[in-house]
């Protein structure tokens, strides 16, 4: 499918949502948005989208719908309830869910947009914030090949690495494994560098050490230099949703029979973040209440 011949509408438009909506506009489609927060889509119509006032209203002038939103529930929401994109969408339609959920989420709305003649493609992504802004964003496909392959233009504008991995739920699958990783990563690193800096150890010179070792890790070094030393934890990705990607991780785990170890230390590091009133801060500040417990702060030197 031609730019040209793309209507976009774009629901969700927080912080990743508007990046990836800055990068569409930026390459000539047309594109409307629809936000449940009026004021986070004004800054996009100012660069040429178009707002929606209702979800229905933005399905009936869009032939390629993409959502970006934050938990399965919104994904349940936005496309299932009344004047939602499946009642509101034209037949042939095919719609990009951006948003991390589990499987049976993506293929239970699949099944019911297939019954309307609507093409659901669950198409979560990884990269944060600085992804989407760049355009270089993974991004995990799952569902019918052929709707992929007609919107692989765009999602070319917005990921740098495209992968179709088969059917309805295939895409969601991938993301959370993904998600396994950077839970139980973030934790180690976060337990690391608390356990070196209790020790005696300078938090710096330790990560200068690690990231030239085998201890190495994206985590490690995403936590550390842009938010952890630096003392600045303004989400990227938030505890919150990270908590939710593990839970979701885990009840993978559990259907295939592998036993919960790992990914339940992490899952339970996030819960008792977000009991500490973490929630909406980077995916970072799991080191906190480690921190906490050793009465140390791992930070810069200030000498």
């Amino acid at each position: 499918m031609e730019t040209k011949e793309m209507k976009v509408g774009f629901i969700g438009t927080g912080v990743m949502g508007a990046r990836m909506v800055k990068r569409l506009l930026a390459a000539d489609y047309l594109v409307t948005v629809y936000n449940r927060s009026i004021e986070k889509t004004e800054p996009l119509v100012k660069l040429g989208a178009k707002r929606a006032g209702t979800i229905a209203e933005l399905a009936q002038c869009s032939n390629v719908i993409c959502t970006c939103l934050s938990m399965p529930d919104d994904v349940i929401d936005v496309y299932l309830q009344k004047g939602g994109v499946i009642e509101s969408a034209w037949p042939g339609t095919i719609c990009l869910d951006f948003t991390t959920v589990g499987p049976d989420t993506s293929r239970m709305v699949a099944n019911e947009a297939e019954g309307k003649g609507i093409y659901f493609l669950d198409a979560p992504v990884s990269g944060g914030p600085e992804g989407a802004e760049q355009g270089t964003l993974t991004i995990m496909v799952g569902g019918v090949k052929s709707a992929w392959e007609r919107v692989l233009p765009l999602l070319n504008v917005l990921g740098e690495m495209v992968e179709y991995l088969g059917p309805s739920g295939s895409g969601s699958v991938a993301k959370l494994i993904n998600q396994y990783l950077v839970a139980v990563h973030s934790v180690a690193a976060s337990e690391a560098m608390v356990a070196g800096t209790a020790l005696g150890l300078d938090a710096e010179q330790l990560y200068r050490i690690l990231k030239a070792s085998y201890g190495d890790s994206r985590m490690l070094r995403r936590h550390m230099e842009q938010y952890v030393l630096p003392r600045k934890f303004e989400p990227g990705g938030a505890v919150k949703y990270v908590h939710k990607d593990a839970r979701l991780a885990n009840q993978l785990m559990d259907a295939i029979g592998i036993k919960r170890f790992l990914g339940q230390i992490a899952e339970e590091a996030f819960a008792s973040a977000m009991e500490q009133g973490l929630s909406d801060l980077d995916m970072s500040a799991v080191i906190q209440p480690l921190e906490k417990r050793c009465n140390v702060t791992v930070k810069k030197n200030e000498m």
